[in-house]
């Protein structure tokens, strides 16, 4: 393991969940912890970061062998739209898709819940981001047991069980897809009662920031206490070896960001995908085609420009470092 990979591993495994563990979010995870670091220091860490997936994410593309599933759950107001924006400001849009989860239409209904997830997973060599997820069902639906009932399930399928099941099912569903080379990455932005309300109030006292408010989020926010029962459940039931939770503290959304890329890219180095190498008989066709384009080069101009360039950028780090600099014709 590499030196970044071994700084990025210790700084995300107080955010892991262990497998198999018992997990009550109030007690086990601090929505403020920020591990020591200042936001000055934040902001070139997230610029590492950005760097880090936008070189993987490129490799991971040529590879196109392996997918990522990167799955952000969080209460209203707790960053997720901002994690995205941020995280991702520097890879290839083409090569990530993000989905959001809203109110299942009569379509996604009529299916087995899992369905509508199955449908935005990621290809290979592509990172698909859900912005909410398949624990929704889990969540909204526990705390709000009506939207089992618009589900259509048959009556023994509803029974007491029924969370049981669903943590198997998803447990099952996730093994699957890591076997067949899709990773899954879960994180859970963790976000204190007290911040919600200040960002609540935030939303609602700019103009520009009204219509990310709705009424609605303040008839949620009075299930806090259920939603925080479920959440631990979830972690406590989910968190496995081929794909465990990361619980990020989001209360300082710098925090919640640098967290974020710091996860999506040990998996990435954790996959560590490569160029593909070009057959012998490629690699000649390469070189006949060099060959072509340096001979159409116009008269006074380099060859093979990069070429050049990098030559020269080579020579004069050369120079830097106890190496003689190549003399320079004329005078003096």
């Amino acid at each position: 393991m590499s030196d970044t990979a071994a700084r990025i591993a210790d700084f995300i495994e107080p955010l892991r969940v262990a497998p198999g563990s018992k997990v009550r979010l109030g007690r086990d995870f601090d929505p403020r912890y920020r591990a020591g670091l200042k936001k000055r220091e934040g902001v070139e860490l997230l610029r590492t970061g950005v760097a880090l997936l936008a070189e993987y994410q490129e490799r991971l593309a040529a590879q196109d062998t392996y997918g990522v599933l990167l799955c952000l759950q969080a209460l209203d107001a707790g960053g997720k739209d901002g994690t995205i924006r941020h995280v991702m400001s520097g890879v290839n849009p083409q090569g990530v898709k993000v989905s959001s989860f809203k109110v299942p239409s009569t379509e996604e209904l009529d299916h087995d819940y899992l369905w509508r997830y199955a449908r935005r997973l990621p290809s290979r060599g592509e990172i698909a981001i859900f912005n909410r997820s398949h624990y929704e069902e889990v969540l909204v639906v526990r705390v709000h047991p009506e939207n089992l009932v618009r589900q259509k399930l048959p009556e023994r399928a509803r029974g007491k069980d029924v969370w049981e099941r669903r943590y198997r099912e998803i447990n099952d569903w996730e093994r699957y897809l890591t076997d067949n080379g899709f990773k899954v990455v879960k994180v859970f932005l963790n976000l204190s009662k007290e911040e919600q309300r200040v960002r609540f109030l935030k939303r609602i006292d700019l103009p520009e920031k009204n219509w990310k408010f709705s009424a609605a989020d303040v008839r949620e926010r009075r299930h806090w206490d259920a939603y925080q029962r479920a959440f631990s459940e979830m972690l406590s039931a989910t968190s496995t070896p081929w794909a465990p939770w990361y619980v990020v503290p989001a209360d300082r959304k710098w925090f919640a960001r640098i967290c974020t890329a710091a996860i999506l890219a040990h998996t990435l180095m954790d996959i560590d995908p490569r160029y593909p190498e070009v057959s012998e008989e490629a690699r000649n066709d390469l070189l006949a085609a060099r060959q072509e384009l340096e001979e159409e080069a116009p008269s006074g101009a380099a060859a093979d420009p990069y070429a050049a360039r990098t030559a020269e950028a080579k020579d004069e780090h050369g120079a830097g470092h106890g190496r003689p600099a190549r003399k320079k014709h004329g005078r003096g």
